[in-house]
């Protein structure tokens, strides 16, 4: 981690320690450190993030592990923080300006790729490191319950020796929260931009868990959507399937940058305790990133059992039609037989019906019987050969 600028009169970041993950995240708060009272002071109850779309500025100036102002523009912010030698500056961002992007890289001598990344947005998450200073991209996700999709934020954090600036683009995460549970751990705030980073890690971390669980479920529903033969569920195994394929985008990159972090843990002097809560926070996303790759192979096999039942539904239908035409065509079979049949007498019965004066065996003594004759023989040869065909 980048170390701090030293300072007239300021303290050595990694003295000290803190409880565990579990005592400054889960515990409730201790009783509030009373703030210096100075002019510049300002209450202790911690400004929310910026949640709105326009641009929105909060900051607040801390001093071992307590904030000591809350200054409202920038141009205050860097003010006072020149004024507190042992102060850190922690500024959140959502969708700033172009302008307020660039008097932030003035003012901290940020690197201008990593301003204009903060600038463009819909960035991959990486990590990357230009001097003192950390430039780190997070992907956020939240999961929406009304129409069962999940919502994807970016978040662009710069951590230097003694600043620490977020950048959000998207509702996720709640940074509100993190800056709350910083500063109810005076012990860990106190160990400086090192532990707002990771708290912030671990918070994009956690927010991970509701969506898992909130996929998991539409998976569960969605197998049995395809065995009830549900003719939408294609389209909602699509869909899902896609945000499977942000959410990897998210959680797989995150992986190698926190093992990057943890590399330089001997070189940049982190704290041990540090340490610990970094490769906790390693695990979960570890945990996470096998769950995602889980779901996305499920959805596949999902796919293609649906991709089953519907081919094996519709060669059914097809067989359904063929039997269907088939019973038709032995019905027409058998009308066409009889048909014949009755044809040949009522065609000697109608030639011998017409009133001509001059027709041959007209007059002839066994012409009667012989017609009656000749009309049984003919239906009856045909009766024979439509048997033998199988058409009666």
């Amino acid at each position: 981690m980048p170390q701090r600028r030293a300072r007239p009169g300021s303290k050595n970041p990694g003295n000290g320690r803190f409880g565990r993950r579990s005592g400054w995240l889960r515990a409730p708060a201790p009783p509030p450190t009373p703030a210096p009272t100075s002019p510049e002071s300002a209450t202790n109850t911690p400004p929310s993030e910026p949640s709105d779309t326009g641009s929105v500025v909060q900051a607040a100036l801390y001093r071992d592990g307590v904030r000591v102002s809350a200054p409202e523009t920038l141009a205050d912010t860097f003010r006072e923080l020149r004024e507190q030698p042992s102060g850190m500056a922690w500024i959140g961002l959502a969708r700033p300006t172009e302008r307020e992007l660039l008097s932030l890289a003035e003012e901290f001598d940020l690197h201008p790729l990593a301003v204009e990344d903060a600038m463009e947005a819909h960035q991959r998450p990486k990590l990357e490191r230009y001097g003192e200073t950390l430039f780190v991209v997070l992907s956020a996700a939240r999961y929406l319950d009304t129409p069962e999709e999940v919502d994807f934020g970016e978040l662009h954090v710069f951590v230097g020796p003694d600043f620490v600036i977020t950048v959000r683009h998207g509702a996720a995460p709640d940074l509100s929260a993190v800056r709350q549970r910083m500063e109810e751990s005076p012990e860990l705030l106190k160990l400086g931009p090192e532990a707002v980073l990771y708290a912030i890690l671990d918070a994009v971390v956690d927010g991970y868990a509701p969506v898992v669980a909130g996929v998991q479920t539409d998976i569960d529903e969605i197998e049995t959507e395809v065995f009830r033969g549900d003719p939408e569920v294609s389209r909602r195994i699509y869909e899902l399937s896609r945000e499977m394929v942000e959410f990897q985008r998210a959680t797989r990159p995150l992986v190698g940058m926190l093992h990057s972090l943890m590399a330089g843990f001997a070189k940049y002097g982190t704290d041990e305790e540090l340490q610990r809560y970094l490769r906790d926070v390693a695990d979960h996303v570890t945990h996470t990133s096998e769950q995602v790759d889980g779901f996305r192979q499920a959805l596949t096999d999902i796919l293609t059992v649906n991709a089953t039942l519907v081919t094996q539904q519709q060669n059914a239908e097809m067989r359904a039609l063929a039997e269907a035409g088939f019973e038709q065509n032995e019905e027409i079979k058998k009308i066409s037989s009889w048909a014949a049949i009755l044809f040949a007498p009522t065609l000697v019965g109608t030639i011998y019906g017409m009133n001509f004066r001059r027709m041959p065996e007209l007059h002839w003594a066994l012409g009667y019987p012989f017609a009656i004759l000749l009309m049984a023989i003919v239906c009856t040869s045909l009766y024979v050969i439509f048997k033998r065909r199988d058409w009666l």
